[in-house]
């Protein structure tokens, strides 16, 4: 039986055919990158399937396409779309709070199938999130590729001179880092497009192997991207473009890009205006996708189409430079050989550039480039030798280099020729496919056999209908006499050989958690998930779940988490020994500060410890493995027993209740509940109980849970 694979592209629009590349931030060259490498490895013998995920949008604002559940690619590929979050079209940044929804779903699918996905390949932070999940859940191996990378994106807007704040408000950047962490720490091969992005971009990670790491550049469509150009092709853009320039014969100065600030096209346009020599010999032609309405763009875009407007008008630069509204995706390949045409050069002045994919383009076309020194322009010109290399934040040597790039004509020929030869050698699609099919099938010899997998169970399922987990420590050890008396009265029909049954959360251990459980005089619960989430112990008889501490014990190092830890003794205190165990290594903070995570996170990570804190009730904070947490333990139970999430139902109610209420869970939260969890409340499955008489027995009751 061949391969079958599973590639995840969550966020902007995508679809088999007529790509709006440029449309927005979120439809660059990433979208049309997956969809060829899907085409090509759907050709290939071995694999007989290519799935690839991304999200269903039902929004007036964009196409139909969008909204169809499945879409064939080519033979043996096909787009499946899944609503998660709201109906409309969203930005990335604002689909964070729905990517556990889609994990859920995925596992489910993918559950119900006769073959799992031999591999899952996650493009950007978003779906290397969603695969993680996945491929932890189903021990399914997982290829990462990142496209571009949160720490880097920061750390250039940073020197830019933004606002750390803003950073963090515009670009989700934190929880797009820790999405990258978690996804470089399951992966079990990296996919780089160069060998700065490897060696220099990803290593600025803790959860970063340079073992696991391959770099395989992108491919060109030779059949769409060559330098046989016709007349007819050269007149159709010369119309596109007449609109605009004054002597549309002199040698371009082309960009394609997307308009959006990392782009850094406002400083081309200033270069250009700054330099009596360019404007002499060049005219400036920006290709920065398609606009109906300026008022229906992004914020971004506007900004940027208004700093370019600003500049044309200050340097009056008005017959020398083309912006064209419009044009179609059709057209690109036109445009480079019009502009190789008129002995032109393809500009790149982006501030971050992973690879660049539309330099090989223009190279296969015979246009020389220059280009940032940033990231993939570094492999790219290694091989091609054509063009130059510039630190495009330094204007003056922009400025200079753009001028010395068309200064000899000879230079240029050669330019030309050696991109057209080096791209036919170095980067076709056919090379491509085959470099990552055998880079991966080595992966896979290599995994270890994962036992510890989860399968469904044979055995008849021991929860009946329905789940309904409680907290031993907030919510019933927190309960009044008569709102105890209430919950024994109401959860009589929860039960051993009953349709329902209770499930008990607990940091404690189970010894500790039974003996208190005991003296509260409520049904005897069919399952305990002890020590926050690492322990899992069935019925009376206290049956161990050993596959679920297989699972969770890949890569942990307690004695490292604690090394790493100790220089944080000003804030953490450690635990008596009672409430330490294997899997779990509990500290007590000093004094109350919400800042103590994100400062323990990066201590592990510097560490390399593949392990995940939790605060809870402000006071009490637990470090566990990478793989545990009850929010696992209890997708875990799912899988195992055959349950639907829609079956299990969660009171929580303390801070650090927030990662019970994620996916496809129902959850309550009581009337008595930390203030932190009051931003849950527009969250699909999450209801608010209200004060009654009776508590938390009432509030179960008034969403018929109980």
């Amino acid at each position: 039986m061949g391969l079958k694979l599973l590639h995840l592209n969550l966020h902007g629009l995508i679809r088999a055919h007529d790509l709006e590349l440029g449309r927005d931030a979120d439809t660059g060259g990433q979208t049309l990158y997956v969809l060829e490498l899907v085409k090509g490895l759907a050709s290939r013998p071995e694999v007989d399937q290519v799935d690839l995920v991304t999200r269903m949008i039902q929004d007036r604002r964009v196409s139909s396409d969008y909204s169809k559940k499945s879409e064939q690619i080519v033979s043996g590929a096909r787009i499946l779309r899944f609503p998660f979050g709201p109906k409309r079209y969203l930005r990335k940044e604002l689909l964070w709070p729905y990517l556990d929804d889609l994990a859920d779903v995925l596992v489910s699918e993918l559950q119900s199938q006769d073959k799992l996905p031999d591999w899952i390949h996650a493009h950007y932070a978003d779906a290397g999130y969603v695969g993680s999940l996945v491929s932890r859940r189903l021990g399914i191996p997982l290829v990462f590729t990142g496209h571009s990378l949160g720490r880097e994106k920061q750390r250039r807007l940073l020197a830019a001179g933004v606002d750390h704040d803003q950073i963090e408000q515009t670009y989700s950047i934190s929880r797009r880092i820790d999405a990258e962490e978690l996804a470089l720490a399951h992966s079990n091969l990296v996919i780089t497009s160069t060998r700065q992005e490897a060696e220099h971009q990803y290593a600025r990670y803790g959860n970063y192997v340079h073992e696991k790491a391959e770099v395989v550049p992108p491919g060109v469509d030779s059949s769409r991207f060559h330098s046989l150009k016709s007349n007819s092709e050269i007149k159709a853009v010369d119309g596109l473009l007449a609109p605009f320039l004054r002597q549309p014969d002199l040698p371009p100065l082309l960009a394609i890009s997307r308009a959006v600030r990392r782009k850094n096209i406002p400083a081309l346009v200033e270069v250009f205006g700054r330099s009596p020599v360019l404007r002499q010999r060049h005219n400036l032609v920006l290709v920065l996708g398609c606009r109906e309405d300026p008022r229906q763009l992004e914020k971004q875009q506007r900004e940027v189409f208004q700093q370019i407007f600003d500049l044309v008008d200050r340097y009056d630069l008005y017959g020398q430079v083309a912006y064209p509204k419009h044009h179609r995706r059709a057209q690109i390949p036109s445009i480079y050989r019009w502009a190789a045409h008129r002995e032109g050069l393809f500009v790149n002045p982006a501030l971050t550039e992973p690879f660049g994919l539309t330099l090989l383009e223009a190279a296969a076309c015979g246009l020389p480039m220059v280009a940032t020194d940033d990231g993939g322009p570094r492999d790219i010109l290694a091989r091609c030798e054509n063009g130059l290399l510039v630190d495009v934040t330094d204007l003056e040597a922009l400025q200079d280099s753009l001028e010395e790039g068309r200064a000899d004509s000879n230079q240029w020929r050669r330019w030309s020729d050696n991109g057209i030869e080096a791209v036919s050698r170095h980067f076709s699609w056919d090379a491509h496919v085959c470099n990552y099919l055998a880079f991966m099938q080595k992966r896979l010899k290599l995994i270890k056999s994962r036992s510890w997998v989860v399968r469904q169970d044979q055995v008849k399922n021991p929860f009946g209908q329905r789940l309904l987990l409680l907290d031993l420590d907030s919510n019933l050890e927190q309960a009044d006499h008569d709102n105890l008396i209430a919950l024994r009265q109401g959860l009589d029909n929860f039960g051993p050989n009953k349709s329902q049954q209770l499930g008990i959360l607990t940091g404690r251990s189970v010894k500790a958690a039974r003996k208190r459980y005991e003296e509260l005089h409520l049904p005897q619960p069919s399952v305990w998930i002890c020590r926050a989430g690492t322990e899992i112990y069935y019925s009376q008889e206290l049956q161990a779940d050993l596959t679920w501490e297989s699972s969770i014990a890949v890569d942990w190092d307690r004695s490292g988490v604690q090394l790493a830890l100790s220089a944080l003794k000003d804030h953490l205190e450690i635990q008596h020994d009672d409430q330490q165990s294997s899997y779990k290594v509990s500290y007590l903070l000093r004094k109350p500060d919400q800042a103590i995570l994100p400062l323990v996170r990066k201590r592990l990570r510097q560490q390399g410890q593949a392990a995940l804190p939790y605060l809870r009730c402000h006071w009490y904070l637990d470090v566990v493995p990478l793989r545990a947490s009850r929010t696992e333990a209890i997708r875990h139970l799912a899988i195992r027993w055959g349950l639907t999430l829609e079956q299990i139902f969660v009171v929580a109610s303390q801070q650090g209740d927030s990662e019970l209420i994620r996916g496809l869970t129902t959850a309550l939260v009581p009337a008595e509940h930390d203030p932190c969890l009051e931003s849950l409340r527009s969250q699909q499955r999450v209801f608010f109980g209200l004060r009654s008489k009776n508590g938390l027995i009432d509030e179960l009751k008034q969403y018929r849970i109980s």
